[in-house]
């Protein structure tokens, strides 16, 4: 009987450990790596049973200092010093479900680039904060600092939300932008103060996404595509300045747009690449693949705009509208109010510019351009136009009883609607259509 027991013992215990040899054959391979304090934190958050009425706030030290640090749902950081200088790592990451706020902190990306330019660009790898999933972060009075190459200093993706208020952002790094949404991100910033080296300050990139400014300051000093705001999204900017010292102040790419109010905004584009036509504020479509063909949209209320060189708008291989209202311009010495032609982009001969321009309570000052490939819907609401049009494409002009045209050299445009007791040929001549208009 003794005998017989043991042998039953030894049987169970062979039994469990096939069981468990089994189950540990049916997790999928993919999943044989370590696991991180964010996947279990995550795995935490789904499977557990328990109320989520628990206090999981976790208590950071404010003087000590951390190095990429996961942030946990229910986290309140406040104080401390964040940094991160490995390869693809971000000083401070929110991803899950996590909701969390930081206040009070210095957050450094300072070493290490990323693996990948793609994922730095459209994901956010490498940043200072870096919130993605469906997660969602509130940063208060913080400091970001991104000397690292390809460091955004602070990256909305996927369904992250980020709200960020009173906080400083200086980036240094090479291939890198201030504030950026990607991939359906969205932030939400007031108040900022950011400063970027290569590229947008206010920055969007391939999946677009909501990005809202209110208030604060927005330099970019870089050249070639570093303007204030890049567009691949939908942003608004408003109660906000912001300088770009050697590129253009706005650029819109294909169906996307930036929407301004009680803004001032100052390009100085320094251009140098063959087929590039100077301008303060840019609607395009590249052929990077990084926005959907369509409509680029710029909508100006109550704003300042500052042209340092080049025309002040141009558009090219893109349909695009150019809404302004009670907005003053100041043109460059160098260029005019309003280009629409071909460019670098798109294939020649059909890479031309279409453009709907709707000016409301508006004083307008230099030449329009339009070349042979372009068309130019211009439409004057209690506004005045002082300079000259030179078509060789399509342009439609329509003006109101209260608008003005002021010609300054001869013009040329295909047809004209409206109230036309506003136009004053000044002692130059006016085509419409080929035919001169007399009056």
């Amino acid at each position: 009987m003794k005998k017989f027991a043991l042998i039953f013992l030894s049987l169970i215990l062979i039994l469990s450990a096939c069981a468990c040899g089994k189950a540990e054959a049916d997790i999928p391979e993919e999943s044989s790596s370590s696991t991180t304090s964010e996947t279990v934190a995550q795995e935490e958050e789904v499977t557990t049973d328990a109320p989520q009425t628990e206090d999981t706030t976790v208590s950071y030290d404010n003087s000590a200092e951390y190095s990429a640090t996961v942030i946990k749902n229910g986290d309140t950081i406040t104080g401390g010093t964040y940094t991160a200088t490995g390869v693809d790592e971000s000083a401070l990451e929110a991803s899950g479900t996590t909701k969390a706020t930081v206040t009070g902190a210095v957050i450094k990306k300072s070493a290490g680039k990323a693996s990948s330019v793609d994922d730095s660009n459209f994901k956010g790898v490498n940043s200072g904060i870096r919130v993605y999933g469906n997660a969602e972060l509130t940063v208060k009075d913080c400091i970001i600092e991104a000397n690292a190459e390809n460091a955004t200093g602070v990256f909305a993706y996927q369904n992250g939300v980020i709200h960020i208020s009173d906080c400083t952002v200086t980036v240094t790094g090479s291939g890198a932008g201030g504030v950026q949404v990607a991939g359906g991100g969205t932030l939400y910033g007031n108040n900022l103060t950011v400063t970027s080296e290569s590229k947008a300050a206010i920055r969007s990139d391939r999946g677009g996404g909501i990005l809202v400014i209110d208030g604060g300051s927005y330099t970019s000093n870089g050249k070639d595509g570093c303007p204030v705001i890049y567009s691949t999204a939908e942003i608004t900017v408003k109660n906000a300045e912001g300088v770009s010292t050697k590129s253009r102040a706005i650029i819109i790419e294909g169906k996307n747009s930036v929407t301004i109010e009680n803004c001032t905004l100052s390009g100085n584009d320094q251009s140098t690449k063959t087929g590039s036509i100077r301008s303060n504020i840019m609607l395009y479509q590249s052929t990077s693949g990084d926005a959907k063909e369509g409509t680029s949209t710029l909508t100006a209320t109550n704003c300042k705009l500052i042209s340092q060189s080049g025309a002040m708008f141009y558009c090219t291989n893109t349909s695009s509208i150019i809404n302004l209202t009670g907005t003053e311009l100041v043109l460059s010495s160098d260029g005019g109010l309003l280009i629409v032609s071909e460019g670098r982009w798109g294939k020649d001969g059909k890479n031309g510019g279409k453009c709907t321009f709707n000016a409301k309570d508006q004083v307008l000052e230099g030449n329009i351009t339009v070349d042979k490939i372009s068309t130019l819907e211009l439409n004057l609401t209690a506004s005045t136009l002082n300079g000259a049009i030179l078509n060789e494409g399509k342009v439609d002009l329509t003006m109101d009883a209260g608008s003005k045209w002021i010609l300054t050299a001869d013009s040329s445009i295909s047809s004209l609607s409206g109230d036309t007791s506003g136009i004053e040929l000044n002692g130059y001549k006016l085509l419409i259509g080929g035919q001169e208009y007399k009056g």
